[in-house]
């Protein structure tokens, strides 16, 4: 299969969706597929007309999880020459997480439509975009602890800043997999649908980010990602800058003006 139809991109105007297709493998977090998915991300990460990017699977599986012959490979690896080996294991798993976490580099909002299972390095795919809606009936977990290794991919990160420390703790240590329902209840869902619902709703709210000012929209995306490790009056100062920023744009001419005359805005992102 080759790149492009590991990862399947579509637009609809100035907005993209991502497809993970490889549903015989229920989308399984290979190399050939991270690849695939670094270079669709870096190339809509360039394009200045995007205003939105939902990421999704093909089949019953958002993804089921990473490569089990990977696995297999580096536990192997790592047995055959403990103390020594897990200098390259380590930096082979960093580049490796690193081709998927790159849809933390798309400038635009990116959504997460989790329409069947999203399970370990799939889940935390998942965890790296801005939003996430899950089916109801969706299993979700982070099943390191059971495979008998630690987890990747930044899931000790991304988890405990969702749904706090305690309850990352408990997912992480047991590795037990929740449903949509209880993703949505404790925080790390936006939105619980019955599965065919997912993806057009991830699809609708692309297009209600997308109607809002781009320029606006990529500054709040800045803003949120910067406050995870910024003080208050860091953070307030950051904010007067891009509000002082979005002053100077005709988009913020043209919202004022659509308030006043009481109509839709028509935000051109410039």
């Amino acid at each position: 299969m080759t790149a492009t139809e590991l990862v399947r991109l579509t637009r609809d105007g100035d907005i993209a969706t991502l497809l993970f297709n490889d549903p015989d493998r229920r989308n399984a977090m290979t190399r050939a597929m991270g690849e695939a998915f670094r270079d669709r991300v870096s190339e809509l990460a360039s394009d200045p007309t995007l205003r939105a990017v939902v990421i999704s699977g093909s089949g019953r599986a958002f993804s089921a999880g990473g490569d089990l012959e990977m696995l297999e490979r580096q536990a192997t690896t790592g047995a055959a020459d403990p103390g020594r080996a897990w200098r390259g294991i380590r930096d082979e798993m960093s580049s490796f997480y690193r081709l998927f976490l790159a849809v933390r580099d798309l400038p635009c909002p990116t959504v997460a439509a989790i329409q069947g299972a999203a399970v370990g390095a799939g889940l935390c795919v998942a965890l790296g975009c801005d939003l996430r809606y899950v089916s109801s009936e969706a299993q979700l977990g982070l099943n390191f602890a059971k495979l008998g290794v630690h987890p990747g991919m930044a899931a000790t990160w991304t988890l405990p800043r969702l749904v706090g420390s305690a309850q990352a703790a408990e997912l992480l240590f047991t590795g037990r997999l929740i449903d949509g329902a209880e993703a949505l209840r404790i925080g790390l869902a936006s939105r619980a649908l019955p599965a065919a619902e997912v993806l057009p709703a991830a699809q609708e709210t692309a297009r209600e980010i997308a109607a809002n000012a781009p320029i606006a929209v990529r500054a709040i995306k800045r803003a949120l990602m910067r406050s995870e490790a910024s003080s208050l009056e860091d953070q307030l100062q950051f904010e007067a800058s891009e509000q002082a920023r979005s002053f100077e744009t005709a988009d913020a001419r043209e919202g004022i003006a659509a308030i006043r005359e009481r109509r839709t805005p028509r935000f051109a992102g410039h």
